[in-house]
């Protein structure tokens, strides 16, 4: 019988499964502000906006109690501290970043954009694939605004 030998471990720096496995999908097209709204969510139950008029879809704006560009960089530095997120654009009332899954290396799309005519932050966060997320995005946005407004949570 022949004996097993241990393989070495991975090292963990910069490695992740995520690096293996690809379900990244393509970039939409439709992101960004168009006539003050962010891009509406699909019908399935993988994304969640604070400009979403149905409830299964639908979560609360961000609260602006500074200046919308302040608000914006402190929610770009509170994504930059997350090992999951990449900022892909960062404009003084916009903010958009992707967040790859560590295991299967899912990529979701979150969205943030100072509506100063409603003095909050509008959110959209949505998978690129599949059909359910097992509530993660509501979960992310609900960690980020915990961070962003705490005395809220």
């Amino acid at each position: 019988m022949a004996k097993a030998v241990p393989l070495p471990p991975l090292p963990s720096q910069g490695l992740h499964l995520a690096s293996l496995l690809h379900f990244s999908g393509s970039r939409p097209d439709n992101l960004g502000v168009t006539s003050g709204e962010l891009a509406p969510c699909p019908s399935s139950p993988n994304c969640v906006s604070s400009q979403s008029s149905d409830l299964e879809h639908k979560t609360a704006p961000l609260p602006i109690q500074e200046s919308p560009n302040q608000a914006i960089q402190r929610l770009q530095e509170i994504l930059e501290a997350q090992d999951n997120a990449e900022i892909i654009t960062a404009e003084p009332d916009y903010l958009y970043a992707e967040f790859t899954s560590n295991i299967m290396g899912f990529v979701d799309d979150v969205e943030f954009w100072a509506d100063t005519d409603e003095n909050v932050i509008q959110v959209r966060s949505a998978s690129r694939l599949g059909e359910s997320d097992l509530g993660v995005n509501r979960q992310r946005v609900e960690s980020i605004r915990a961070k962003f407004a705490p005395e809220l949570s």
